[in-house]
């Protein structure tokens, strides 16, 4: 959430600010641990493969846009939709049974060709939007009316552009993720206490039980949302410092309980096996945090459709990011401000 969403008061929803910066650290972290675990994914087959499945992830062919082509001699662009819910919350439910829910983070990871960079876009879940066959409505309905696959349906008639792989994930796996590393240092700028947990100004030590409510609280603080957005993206660096640490790449047995901490909480479409996220992670070797962008979808603030709340696209921008799909050149695409 950006400062001017803050100020204007064209925030998304609570529940949606809530769970959307797990799922921007878990995307990361899902991306970066792929590409940190290179030569060890492979030794990782066994757990990597017997994640759950999606099935049905993707709709008919004759509805999709084509696929990306290689580009002088590199891989293909890849675009990663990223679907987070709470659908679980503890191990042994079927995450990959998803009609009649809606997920409550949407984001699309796009990974270029030169496999230099990464780039992330948030979708917000309450936009406004066409969902094929069932007019219009708001965007995490799509998954409601026609599981993923019309999920996926609507984000590539959005974009238009091809989703490669899908990836549901639990928020759950947060905390693993986090008590995987053995925690994450932060230095925090304002001392708080939210519920039965008490954060002291300066440098200080995170677990996963402790990390959700930094990053959620804002009544504790003056200016609320601008404190709590400041605090989040001190974590997000946080997080992916610690995976990206020459502690964790240069060791297998963490790497090891960073994949089998989110392994629970994972479902994946059929394609996105072992061989591809060992290829994935190789391409991806050099990648580091400063590598990585987030982006919101830009919005035109928030409205009403008859007795609902939505968010408004900015459909003025909407060719510009398809072309910048198209064109792999989504890294120069700069949104306009709020």
């Amino acid at each position: 959430m950006t400062e001017s969403e803050v100020r204007h008061g064209r925030a998304p929803s609570t529940r949606w600010r809530r769970v959307r910066i797990a799922a921007i650290a878990l995307v990361s972290i899902l991306v970066l641990i792929v590409a940190a675990a290179g030569a060890f994914v492979l030794s990782l087959s066994s757990t990597i493969d017997n994640v759950d499945k999606i099935e049905q992830a993707f709709p008919e062919e004759s509805l999709r846009p084509p696929a990306a082509e290689p580009v002088d001699g590199n891989s293909a662009a890849q675009n990663i939709l990223l679907l987070g819910s709470d659908t679980r919350g503890s191990i042994g439910n079927d995450l990959s049974d998803t009609e009649g829910t809606r997920s409550d983070t949407m984001m699309i990871v796009h990974i270029p060709a030169d496999r230099e960079s990464v780039q992330v876009m948030s979708l917000m879940r309450d936009f406004w939007v066409e969902i094929p066959g069932h007019g219009s409505a708001k965007l995490n309905a799509a998954m409601s009316y026609g599981g993923v696959p019309l999920a996926v349906q609507t984000i590539e008639g959005i974009i238009d552009s091809r989703i490669d792989h899908v990836m549901m994930v639990d928020f759950e796996g947060f905390k693993g993720v986090t008590d995987a590393l053995g925690g994450v240092t932060i230095n925090n700028p304002t001392a708080f206490t939210t519920g039965n947990n008490s954060y002291a100004q300066g440098e200080i030590e995170l677990n996963g039980e402790q990390a959700l409510p930094f990053v959620r609280e804002r009544y504790s603080f003056v200016d609320g949302d601008y404190t709590r957005v400041a605090n989040q993206q001190l974590f997000i660096k946080a997080v992916l410092a610690k995976v990206l640490s020459k502690d964790t790449l240069t060791s297998p047995a963490k790497i090891s309980n960073l994949v089998s901490a989110l392994a629970p909480y994972v479902a994946v479409d059929n394609e996105f096996d072992s061989r591809y996220a060992a290829s994935l992670g190789f391409e991806l070797n050099e990648v580091r945090v400063s590598d990585v962008n987030f982006f919101t979808m830009p919005t035109l603030g928030t409205g009403t459709q008859g007795d609902q709340s939505v968010v408004n696209v900015n459909w003025d921008e909407v060719p510009k990011i398809q072309q910048a799909f198209k064109n792999d050149l989504l890294g120069e695409y700069v949104p306009p401000p709020e």
